[in-house]
């Protein structure tokens, strides 16, 4: 897989908001040499398309630095100048530390998290018991006075 490659959503996956949202999922490391041809295929790829969500997978982005960082903002411009925005998925800890530090977490929107399937329901709400009346603490003469 190249630095960005799009892909369907797989039966059994995540399903979109939208149904056509574009999903890119980002491999490492992304250098600033790589972001001309990355917006580059973005721009084609919305080209004509009405504009909604990109939605960028960066699992495998596992160790992020600045480049990283820029070459999202950039993808995130170049989307935007079409009409469109970019959220990010599964973002590790070290890349939404990054954001933060840049102040593009705000620019740069995270998916919104699902938790993941764990295949228990609840069934039923927890017993409501009644309170225990008539029960009386008694006092030990060898206990500490507070």
């Amino acid at each position: 897989m190249s630095a960005a490659d799009e892909v369907p959503e797989r039966p059994g996956g995540r399903p979109e908001q939208e149904p056509d949202a574009v999903v890119w999922v980002l491999a490492g490391p992304l250098t600033r040499a790589r972001v001309p041809e990355l917006c580059a295929r973005l721009r084609n790829r919305l080209h004509g398309v009405e504009p909604g969500w990109v939605t960028c997978d960066v699992a495998a982005l596992t160790d992020p630095d600045a480049a990283t960082v820029e070459a999202l903002a950039r993808l995130q411009l170049t989307a935007r100048r079409l009409g469109s925005r970019i959220r990010l998925r599964d973002a590790g800890g070290r890349l939404r530390g990054l954001l933060a530090l840049t102040g593009l977490r705000d620019v740069l929107p995270l998916e919104p998290s699902r938790p993941p399937p764990s295949g228990l329901q609840p069934r039923r709400q927890p017993e409501q018991r009644k309170q225990v009346r008539g029960v009386e603490e008694r006092v030990d003469p060898g206990d500490p006075v507070p």
